[in-house]
């Protein structure tokens, strides 16, 4: 590529603006050809680093969320379970529930989709510059476990309690064991009206307290989970059907 002014590239790369050099060939002859002021050139320039910026930002916060998938609310068959309430999907999709710093809980049995649309939302939340983290509660628990036997709990505690939003899937799918359970309080205490959080369950709102040993611990959990939360059950047929031969 031959840059209009030689020694620019030099001069690009000690302010971090190298990026422009990909698009400056194509801007150059564009500007020539329609004979733009250098004002309106200058601002194409300035406009194509934006756009570069705002896309590695997102490429970064798509990375650290984890997602297990892409899946998308348009990826979503809302026909296939007429009974769920499309209405509390896209108000949890505008996301206000973060800048409210609560829970949106989401449950139903295995199939129906709370995944999907978990990780939906939580596309949503990364396009609108919030920091998300996708995990299961297995694995949440595990990091944790892990975190303390390398001595590095308190910084692995303080990730998870400041992201903007953590998406808990498949909690009570096994009960929590000691400490577990007890790393689980602190992490919900610690995020409470603070930050806010997804959870799905295959279990019943009632069933919660059953994944917790001390009932005690449970109870003081759920109560700050539960709070103003964002309920939505999903009710119907399993969208992993078997493939028929």
């Amino acid at each position: 590529m031959q840059n209009p002014k030689p020694d620019l590239a030099p001069m690009l790369k000690q302010l971090r603006l190298s990026g422009i050099l990909d698009s400056l060939e194509s801007r150059n002859r564009q500007a020539i050809d329609a004979k733009m002021a250098y004002t309106d050139f200058l601002s194409l320039l300035v406009s194509d680093e934006v756009t570069r910026r705002d896309q590695r930002k997102f490429d970064f916060r798509m990375r650290k969320a984890a997602f297990r998938s892409n899946k998308t609310l348009d990826q979503f068959d809302f026909d296939f379970n007429p009974k769920i309430n499309a209405s509390v999907i896209h108000d949890l999709m505008t996301c206000r529930f973060i800048n409210e710093k609560v829970a949106a809980l989401i449950v139903g049995p295995c199939g129906t989709g709370k995944s999907h649309i978990a990780q939906a939302i939580g596309h949503i939340a990364v396009k609108q510059n919030y920091d998300v983290l996708f995990t299961t509660a297995a694995k949440l628990m595990h990091s944790l476990y892990a975190a303390r036997a390398n001595d590095v709990y308190e910084r692995r505690f303080k990730i998870l309690s400041q992201v903007d939003l953590l998406i808990i899937d498949d909690f009570g799918l096994k009960p929590l064991v000691a400490p577990a359970d007890e790393d689980f309080h602190d992490l919900i205490a610690e995020r409470y009206e603070r930050s806010a959080t997804i959870v799905t369950s295959n279990l019943g709102f009632t069933e919660w307290g059953n994944a917790f040993p001390n009932k005690l611990l449970g109870a003081a959990t759920l109560d700050r989970l539960k709070h103003a939360a964002y309920r939505l059950i999903l009710d119907g047929k399993s969208y992993r059907r078997p493939r028929e031969i």
